[in-house]
């Protein structure tokens, strides 16, 4: 490990207890990590899928993946890129699968209660997106000082957890659009208050797919929403930046520095391609697609070896490399 990266973990040391400690304090005992072993495979029949470049097949709602076996696992888990489903690599119910599995429907399969299966799917499709906003909600008061808008934060972290313990049809009857916009609100304010002072520029919702994103200039940066499927962030520092619901598919994380950015979990990462010098947010993993050797990162507009500038795109997305 680099004397560098050592000083970037050390300095994250208080954060990290102090991620620890938030969850405790507010919501540490609900599971929002998927375990698959205590679900019913449920994320492979409720949602709908399409052939694409993420699933192999059609699939309709409601309808057992093809790869989910009777065990309630999947039959190609270990081959699901090579096998053309790379959109379940990168899918993470955050808990709620276990969530309605074990605690909404008290244990029952749908399998053996196929009268239950379809009040299961529909409670799972309102009950993910409200996990997903425990997680965000965990993340903010980690970050948060004590204030009133911790207090607003915690305050809400409650009232989303009393939605999720709700019966089947307390949890059907929830907007959760209304709480999505409600939560959301707080999450914005709680990223522009650890984004204070970075002087970050704003791309929210920003199109920039297969932009070379390297002169950038992106630490501190708002990229709430940005699409960067395909993005070049080789080596770029992204420190502060906010990442709540990037898109990250394929985009080029080798060498960048995400150890501060803002909401960012696994399956952003799972989505993009990293290498050992990728330096990761607390409490995440290094995806096992990603490179394990570290190749050396040109400077943006430097030849390849032996060649001439690429044809490539600025980050205006302008083409700058000359056609012949």
């Amino acid at each position: 490990m680099s004397e560098a990266e050592d000083q970037r973990r050390g300095d994250r040391q208080p954060k990290d207890r102090q991620h620890r400690e938030a969850r405790r304090a507010a919501g540490g005992v609900r599971e929002l990590r998927a375990d698959c072993a205590r679900c019913f495979g449920i994320c492979c029949v409720a949602p709908a899928f399409a052939a694409s470049a993420d699933f192999a097949v059609d699939k309709p709602a409601g309808q057992p993946c093809p790869n989910l076996r009777a065990d309630s696992r999947c039959g190609i888990h270990r081959d699901l890129r090579q096998r053309g489903f790379p959109g379940c690599t990168v899918f993470d119910c955050f808990g709620a699968g276990q969530h309605v599995a074990q605690g909404t429907f008290g244990g029952r399969d749908w399998r053996a209660d196929p009268a239950t299966a379809r009040r299961m799917f529909d409670t799972f499709a309102v009950m993910r997106p409200l996990h997903e906003l425990l997680w965000y909600l965990t993340e903010a008061l980690a970050l948060t000082p004590a204030g009133p808008l911790r207090d607003d934060l915690a305050a809400a972290l409650t009232e989303t957890g009393r939605l999720t313990d709700g019966t089947p049809e307390e949890l059907l009857a929830v907007d959760v659009d209304a709480q999505r916009d409600r939560v959301n609100r707080l999450l914005s304010r709680a990223g522009e208050q650890a984004r204070a002072g970075r002087g970050g520029v704003d791309r929210r919702g920003a199109v920039l797919i297969g932009v070379d994103l390297r002169r950038a200039g992106l630490a501190g940066a708002n990229l709430r929403g940005a699409c960067l499927i395909g993005a070049d962030l080789r080596g770029v520092d992204l420190g502060a930046a906010d990442l709540t619901g990037a898109d990250l598919r394929g985009a080029d994380l080798r060498g960048a520095d995400l150890g501060d950015c803002l909401f960012v979990h696994q399956s952003q990462l799972d989505a993009a391609r990293g290498d050992q010098r990728t330096v990761l947010p607390r409490g995440l993993r290094r995806p096992a697609h990603w490179s394990l050797t570290v190749t050396p990162l040109r400077p943006p507009g430097a030849p390849a070896a032996g060649g001439r500038p690429s044809d490539r795109r600025s980050g205006d997305g302008r083409s700058t490399g000359r056609r012949r």
